[in-house]
């Protein structure tokens, strides 16, 4: 009996420290001193900028997030709804009251014709949700692919036809063809890198390191694979079997860009998005997380501009995560202490580490993942650490 009581002692003094945990950390939400008490859902709304109508930090939302029980579902949000703020035994709470707005079943994939609220401005991610996706080295290798133009022409377009080889189909059916953008390498230790494809191996770039340091040009036999866990293909047309067989006559039906040889087929899916995620922060980022690619732009990626970053679903990454960027200071020279003694020689000293902005993920495969900039102190760079958006050291 005494050990009994004993047990059941422990048990209560543990869901009372679980419950004063839940509220100390609730309390610590940093709610904005204008916020308003309620406030109505319009079209083109962001979970993002709604978060940031009643909290300092938007990813916090999950925090202090509640809804009726009868709303399956409360972070799919539509026009119409009435969001609120109010306060439980000092706790600051979100609630959600649905507005006239027709409801939908809920579901963990949506698209945009449903009308919830997104994340993140929609249109800016499209092309990356629609068009882009990360494949293992093996299902590259084994994609069929393009292997001539019609009349032998480097390039094929609208209306044109193409020959494929390996692709196993029946007359009618419909194909996206895709191109290889990038390659993602493991390089040993968890540090993943960007790749650029076969074609652009013997180019000798300017090569900026981490440091912002100019490197003497890659020598091509640095600039191939490694280990590669990636493959990024990015669509650039859709085709329609023609006349199937060993060697396939497809037309294309709808293209981007340019049809060539080389490139890869895959089947027409619909992948959706993540449409009902939101802001929100691990309670542990990954060691080593940094940035790999931004969107295009040499200078950096600004607000709502688009990232990569070297970890993926296997690191526990999941669309909503949101993390701070953080540009490695430089090795610089102290020339200052060796000319005053302080030091028996020249010395080199290393700057610290300086805040970029905010970055939420949209979008996860195994070991890659592609966020949005959300706010920006100065652009996001390659190379840059991703750190928990709270970690303002």
């Amino acid at each position: 009996m005494r050990g009994r009581n004993v047990i059941r002692r422990l048990i209560y003094s543990t869901i009372a420290a679980l419950l004063f945990f839940g509220v100390a950390v609730a309390q610590e939400v940093a709610v904005r001193s204008d916020h308003p008490d309620e406030y109505v859902v319009v079209k083109g709304d962001t979970l993002w900028d709604i978060s940031g109508r009643f909290l300092d930090k938007p990813w916090q939302w999950p925090a202090i997030w509640q809804a009726n029980p009868q709303i399956e579902n409360p972070h799919l949000i539509y026009p119409g709804d009435v969001i609120s703020l109010v306060y439980v035994d000092g706790v600051p709470q979100l609630r959600l009251r649905r507005g006239d707005t027709k409801k939908l079943s809920p579901a963990v994939r949506v698209t945009e014709r449903d009308g919830a609220i997104h994340a993140v401005p929609f249109d800016r991610i499209a092309p990356f949700v629609r068009n882009l996706r990360v494949v293992s080295p093996e299902e590259y290798e084994g994609l069929p692919y393009i292997v001539a133009n019609e009349e032998q022409r480097l390039n094929a377009s609208h209306s044109d036809q193409t020959y494929a080889r390996h692709l196993d189909a029946m007359a009618g059916e419909e194909f996206i063809i895709v191109r290889l953008t990038n390659i993602y390498d493991d390089v040993g230790d968890g540090e993943i890198r960007r790749v650029m494809p076969k074609e652009h191996w013997k180019q000798v770039p300017n090569v900026w390191d981490r440091n912002q340091t100019l490197h003497n040009p890659v020598p091509p036999w640095d600039r191939r694979p490694k280990n590669p866990v990636g493959y990024e293909l990015v669509e650039v047309s859709r085709a329609r079997v023609q006349q199937p067989g060993e060697i396939s006559v497809l037309q294309i039906i709808e293209d981007r860009t340019e049809v060539k040889p080389g490139d890869r087929i895959i089947p027409v899916d619909d992948l959706g998005y993540e449409a009902t995620f939101y802001p929100s922060a691990m309670d542990e980022v990954p060691d080593n997380l940094r940035v790999l690619a931004t969107s295009g732009q040499k200078s950096g990626a600004g607000i709502f501009q688009i990232v990569s970053m070297n970890g993926g679903s296997r690191q526990g990454i999941k669309p909503g995560h949101v993390f701070s960027a953080w540009r490695t200071g430089k090795m610089v020279d102290d020339r200052v202490g060796h000319r005053y003694g302080s030091f028996s020689k020249e010395a080199e000293v290393q700057l610290p580490a300086v805040y970029d902005g905010l970055v939420m993920v949209f979008r996860t495969f195994d070991e890659i993942s592609y966020g949005m900039v959300m706010k920006a102190e100065r652009v996001v760079e390659e190379y840059d650490v991703l750190r928990h958006p709270e970690d303002r050291l």
